[in-house]
């Protein structure tokens, strides 16, 4: 809805930077006393601003909520030791996914998370093709978004230049990196739940 409204104002001349910090910005161009703005338009950019602050405020109390239950239960802050699983992620993991003792290893987790690519077998040769997808989506989607976190400017400063991370950042696409570490995400948490232990950096 943000770039709904960016587009808006577009049309009429105003360039609005991305972002929700901007919001205040839009708000102002459309409540300008001289403003360029045909009144319907402004009437409408106006609504759309109420929207957006509406659905923020909601999802800022659901966020909230979604941070006190994650701190009250053990396997939920445990897993929030780890880097890129926020209390969300935790949560999403600790009501989805089966008992980890269902799973002979880390790799069983991420395949059942469809986070291990698809293998094609052909002359002897097996050929890795991309993930295959499959298994709880949620659990997923978040872990790669909690991996693209750690491979923005700022979560890049707490990746090791000598690590097989900022090696793999340097000549890979982004995605692809993100897909990758949230394989490793994946197979640390099964470790981290079946020893019962915090995330610990590895040696």
């Amino acid at each position: 809805m943000v770039n709904a409204l960016r587009a808006v104002l577009y049309k009429f001349g105003h360039i609005v930077p991305r972002g929700l910090v901007q919001l205040a910005r839009m708000q102002e161009i459309a409540e300008a006393p001289n403003s360029d703005l045909p009144k319907l338009v402004r009437e409408e950019c106006l609504d759309m601003v109420e929207q957006i602050a509406d659905l923020t405020r909601m999802i800022d109390a659901r966020t909230k909520k979604a941070k006190e239950l994650a701190s009250e239960a053990d396997m939920a802050r445990r897993l929030q030791t780890m880097p890129g699983v926020g209390p969300l992620t935790a949560l999403a993991v600790e009501a989805f996914a089966p008992a980890m003792e269902s799973f002979k290893c880390g790799r069983d987790f991420a395949a059942w998370l469809g986070l291990v690519p698809r293998q094609h077998s052909s002359g002897g040769k097996a050929r890795l093709g991309r993930v295959s997808k499959a298994g709880q989506i949620d659990i997923r989607r978040l872990l790669i978004i909690g991996a693209m976190t750690r491979l923005t400017w700022l979560g890049r400063k707490a990746i090791r230049p000598d690590s097989w991370l900022a090696r793999m950042a340097e000549r890979k696409p982004k995605m692809l990196v993100a897909i990758a570490l949230a394989n490793k995400m994946v197979r640390g948490i099964w470790a981290m739940l079946m020893k019962g232990e915090d995330y610990r950096l590895p040696a």
